[in-house]
């Protein structure tokens, strides 16, 4: 009897172990991995977190989720550029398919840091591997997560979303910084960007997809977007901020004269002719 308690008591405190792992969705075990997890989501130890981090790199120890949650938890602590140091010293231990994933993480703490040219370079590197086919790991989608949401992105999504990004980044005069005219000739001025459905659209998104359209002298399609938050069609659309900026996108557009040639407006470069010809292929 005696031995048979003992076992329950066992089990039953396995189980509790296990639970709570389960909800506080730290892995288990005590390694330095384990131990840096249980510093950020229990003890809410941040610094700490980062140490232990470091320790599971420097050991081995499931290096691919220690250098990314290392580099957020670093963001969180306002240490942006060691994170962005530390990404780019030690991502060669990390596994190909965690690439991508250090690229999105280095593509906010580039954001964070102001560093417009370093964002722009990345994302085009992200574009150049979906056209050489080493991205996505040669499938046509990928999973993604947003808000805790798991959902599937095709290629086409994906370069929608990477230029949309990049576009966001141009300069006031509407003039990209390096070269960001690859969207245009690619799809004769329509398509990509305004016809890719978006990825849980909502008002703001719908907002900032028509900021990037008016950079582009797009003004028609601009319209066309805003009016679908001004009519409420999207969610979101109540909000009174997100109609505000729509309503003062939309007199911007309106006061706005025809442009130039856009070609002209944006100064081609025919040395990335290549790059242009390459995302042909994803069409």
């Amino acid at each position: 009897m005696e031995g048979s308690s003992k076992r329950i008591n066992a089990n039953g405190s396995k189980k509790e172990k296990d639970l709570f792992h389960v909800i506080h969705k730290v892995p288990c075990g005590d390694g330095p991995y384990g131990r840096a997890k249980h510093a950020q989501l229990v003890e809410k130890d941040l610094e700490t977190a980062i140490v232990w981090f470091w320790k599971a790199i420097n050991a081995g120890d499931r290096v691919d989720s220690a250098l990314k949650d290392m580099a957020v938890v670093m963001k969180q602590v306002a240490r942006t550029e060691e994170a962005i140091e530390a990404i780019r010293s030690f991502r060669r231990r990390c596994s190909k398919q965690a690439q991508d994933s250090l690229d999105n993480v280095l593509i906010d703490l580039y954001k964070k840091c102001g560093m417009v040219e370093e964002q722009i370079d990345l994302l085009k590197r992200k574009l150049r591997l979906i056209y050489q086919g080493e991205a996505f790991n040669g499938k046509p989608t990928k999973t993604a997560r947003s808000h805790g949401k798991k959902f599937q992105v095709s290629v086409k999504q994906e370069i929608s979303r990477l230029l949309l990004m990049a576009i966001s980044l141009m300069k006031p005069t509407g003039k990209p910084g390096l070269g960001l005219y690859a969207e245009i000739k690619l799809h004769g001025s329509r398509g990509c960007v305004s016809e890719s459905p978006m990825i849980d659209p909502d008002a703001n998104k719908a907002c900032n997809l028509s900021l990037c359209l008016i950079k582009q002298a797009r003004f028609d399609e601009a319209c066309m977007v805003l009016q679908n938050v001004l009519e409420g069609k999207l969610p979101g659309s109540e909000d009174c901020k997100s109609r505000k900026r729509a309503e003062e996108l939309l007199m911007e557009v309106e006061s706005r004269q025809p442009p130039p040639e856009l070609k002209d407006i944006l100064g081609f470069d025919l040395e990335d002719d290549d790059f242009v010809k390459g995302l042909q292929q994803m069409r």
